[in-house]
């Protein structure tokens, strides 16, 4: 009787102790359609900007399989850049969303690779948000990554253990720690030739080492600070950045043989565009001291002379901006023909018939500026944070300005 009575009780213990414990059923069969195709995916999205398509997939992937670590990763990261972007209204439910994805991420995981991806998504999240103490937590998570021992071959998106020393690399640069932004991403050149970081630490390593070169003996401002990081630079921050790491107004009032109501000098008029404007003072001050490169154009649309502040400059108008200061400064007006009349350009991309080509080779030939590997100047390429404060850190030093 005992048997009769046990067996079913047993029987059903064992099914609960069975199904109980069982992985969340897959909802999709599909060979494609799998949790790591659409968490890979989504990855490769969010490189290329398109983080709406991105959350697509790790929402997809999430419905394969609802504890999936990576596509919580993923779908951290989205929202985090998402939120970072400034492009939409941010509540605090956005935020806690994200927190609550990264989390689950650790939750859910089930391997050391899985760990390793939530870690470095850890980083991104807090590199992208910002919030308080931030970068600590980032050298942390970055700590805790690299201690695993992992297979790198089943690092599904990161490839490499190199991947979260790009992205501790970037967060550096985000923080203005610039020297060891640039060791970062040195060290992921150095682990492997073929590694998919590479190409994008390479990139970051180079222009790092221009801000490292170009802040090397000087203190710049928060304006400086600021546009070091830009991948191009406005009209209105270069004009920012002059008149804060020149001292425009008191280099050329006190160096520029003119009558004393110069330097009571003030600009003819104020472009409209600059009503409003957080860049308007300053170049109100390029405008008085007429710097090339820096005056308004007339537009046709609204019939007026314009600044245009929101306008990337580039490298030729910078090129004729640093020739005009170095013209005003030494007092040297020859520089303004001193290359007219060559028939052979260095530069495959800028003519010597080019209205610029003077300006361009002056600054070139004091290694104010300098041209691109290719040989090309690129003229009309925008210029770089970077690159801006090397320039403005050499012309300081040609013209013994501090």
């Amino acid at each position: 009787m005992k048997k009769r009575i046990y067996a079913p009780i047993l029987l059903l213990g064992l099914l609960v102790a069975v199904f109980g414990c069982a992985k969340p059923a897959i909802k999709c069969v599909d060979p494609e359609d799998n949790p790591s195709h659409h968490y890979l995916l989504g990855m490769k999205l969010i490189d290329d900007g398109k983080i709406d398509d991105a959350s697509a997939k790790f929402k997809r992937a999430l419905y394969c399989n609802d504890e999936f670590a990576p596509a919580y990763a993923g779908e951290a990261i989205a929202g985090a850049v998402r939120i970072a972007s400034g492009n939409e209204k941010i509540e605090r439910a956005d935020y806690d969303r994200v927190y609550r994805n990264l989390d689950r991420s650790f939750k859910y995981s089930e391997t050391k690779e899985d760990e390793f991806t939530a870690y470095v998504s850890s980083m991104r999240v807090y590199t992208a948000l910002k919030p308080a103490k931030w970068l600590s937590k980032v050298e942390n998570d970055y700590k805790y990554a690299m201690k695993l021992k992992v297979d790198e071959t089943r690092l599904v998106y990161y490839d490499g253990r190199e991947g979260a020393t790009y992205f501790m690399g970037v967060a550096y640069l985000e923080a203005g720690n610039f020297e060891q932004a640039r060791d970062m991403f040195s060290s992921v050149l150095s682990v492997r030739s073929d590694s998919k970081w590479n190409e994008p630490a390479d990139r970051y390593w180079k222009k790092t080492d221009k801000i490292v070169r170009a802040l090397a003996g000087t203190t710049v401002g928060d304006v400086g600070k600021k546009i070091a990081v830009m991948d191009s630079v406005s009209r209105g921050d270069m004009a920012a950045l002059l008149v804060d790491e020149l001292h425009i107004n008191r280099l050329f009032a006190g160096r520029i043989p003119v009558k004393s109501e110069m330097r009571r000098k003030k600009p003819d008029f104020v472009p409209s565009d600059l009503e409003g404007s957080p860049f308007k003072d300053e170049a109100l001050v390029m405008i008085k001291w007429n710097i090339r490169g820096f005056q308004p154009v007339y537009d046709a649309a609204s019939k007026s002379y314009r600044f245009k502040p929101g306008e990337m400059m580039t490298r030729k108008e910078f090129a004729m901006a640093l020739e005009d200061i170095l013209i005003k400064i030494t007092g040297n007006e020859g520089l303004a023909s001193a290359f007219v009349g060559n028939e052979r350009s260095p530069f495959p991309d800028v003519p010597p018939t080019a209205a610029w080509y003077n300006a361009v080779m002056n600054v070139t030939t004091r290694n104010i500026m300098e041209a691109g590997l290719s040989g090309e100047f690129r003229p009309d390429d925008p210029v770089s944070g970077a690159e801006a404060l090397l320039a403005i850190r050499v012309l300081r030093e040609r013209l013994n300005v501090y």
